[in-house]
């Protein structure tokens, strides 16, 4: 699977706009960056999605691979849930959503 340009900007605007505090719960829990103090979701493809963590003012690029390789875009809302979960109960977390 490979996806658009637009719908990996479309993605990344929904993720950067809507779920900002979540990435950077991502890049802490299962990126290994626990310094990061923001992160931009910067890309994806079918294995995998890639950020952008900001770490002592410093761009770190990481990247988190999904659980399977995608087929279909729609799988990549299942992903990014099971990241978020995965990456609150690493950091001990609540989930809020």
């Amino acid at each position: 699977m490979t996806f658009t340009p637009d719908v990996v900007a479309q993605i990344a605007r929904h993720m950067n706009d809507d779920h900002a505090d979540d990435n950077v719960l991502i890049v802490r829990g299962l990126g290994g960056i626990d310094t990061a103090s923001a992160a931009r979701m910067s890309g994806l493809d079918a294995d995998g999605m890639d950020f952008e963590a900001t770490v002592n003012g410093i761009a770190v690029p990481v990247r988190i691979p999904f659980s399977e390789h995608l087929t279909e875009r729609r799988q990549v809302r299942t992903e990014a849930v099971r990241m978020y979960q995965q990456a609150c109960a690493a950091l001990g977390v609540e989930p809020t959503h």
